[in-house]
């Protein structure tokens, strides 16, 4: 008996409050408007007693509602989330385009300036490949002997002389930077016109070796090709002096001079279609520097 009425515990609940609520409903109904002020103390009694269960049975149905309603909207968050996310990105992309047009706009202009000052027509070359150990510094152009490049011609940036180029292919050139250990350039200080000869020291500065007689060299000086020589064009920006060293000599004293060109960050080059005289000879038409003699062959030949 006991395990029967385990069993049908639940349904006589749920018949019982189905019993209450058809009562309640009837009673309501059997109650004609206007008769009487007083209340039934039936419909009280059973109110009292099924509001409390109708409450306990509405508040599961009220949760899930509610976690229903926050799953919707954690979903409709994680959407509008992923879209801005997606924004942001675009936006990101756009505003380093921006920045690199910006750039790029600067360099377009310093390098229109550059042009102005100069009759010799530059070849704009892209810079796809550097070598750089603590001897030799050298870059690899995407420009070569089909688009009239030949060894010996200067390279310079928006910002200076960058080098010279030493090889060529028919469609690639290597350039010898102002860096390396074997570069040297005529140069003079534009401010007091001190003349000398900078030269690569191959770790990432440079060296500006100077007459001591009555020049005048100090820190800030801005010191630029000379023209002479006949290798680079005059008036190239070289670097700035950064200290002025003890005396080499008795007639020679050094300073240590900041290129003007990041080599670090070169991009994009423009070398000059037309090598000066000196280049010519030395390196006889449009051939390559050619390659020192073995001293047996010099021997030989004597």
């Amino acid at each position: 008996m006991g395990e029967f009425l385990r069993r049908i515990r639940l349904p006589l609940l749920f018949a019982g409050l189905l019993l209450l609520t058809l009562i309640l409903m009837l009673s309501d109904r059997s109650e004609a408007p206007g008769q009487g002020t007083g209340e039934s103390w039936l419909p009280n009694a059973l109110l009292e007693v099924a509001a409390p269960i109708q409450g306990a049975l509405s508040r599961p149905v009220d949760w899930l509602g509610e976690t229903w309603a926050r799953y919707v909207a954690l979903v409709e968050l994680h959407d509008e989330n992923a879209e801005l996310r997606e924004r942001i990105a675009g936006l990101e992309e756009e505003n380093l385009q921006f920045r690199e047009a910006l750039v790029a706009g600067g360099q377009l202009q310093r390098i229109a300036q550059m042009r102005e000052g100069f009759e010799v027509p530059l070849l704009p070359a892209q810079v796809v490949g550097q070598d750089v150990s603590s001897w030799f510094h050298a870059i690899l152009l995407d420009r070569g002997r089909q688009s009239g490049v030949l060894s010996g011609m200067p390279v310079v940036s928006d910002l200076g002389l960058a080098g010279v180029v030493s090889a060529t292919t028919p469609g690639a050139a290597r350039a010898m930077l102002l860096l390396d250990r074997r570069s040297a350039a005529d140069a003079i200080v534009q401010r007091s016109r001190a003349r000398g000869i900078v030269r690569g020291t191959g770790t990432g500065e440079l060296e500006f070796v100077f007459q001591v007689r009555g020049d005048d060299v100090v820190p800030g000086d801005v010191v630029i090709s000379s023209g002479v020589g006949g290798v680079y064009p005059r008036g190239l920006r070289l670097g700035t002096v950064a200290e002025v060293q003890a005396e080499r000599s008795e007639l020679l004293h050094t300073a240590r001079v900041e290129p003007a060109v990041d080599f670090g960050r070169l991009e994009q080059v423009f070398v000059l279609l037309r090598r000066g005289p000196t280049m010519d000879l030395l390196y006889g038409g449009d051939g390559d520097l050619p390659a020192p003699a073995a001293p047996d062959a010099e021997v030989s030949s004597r």
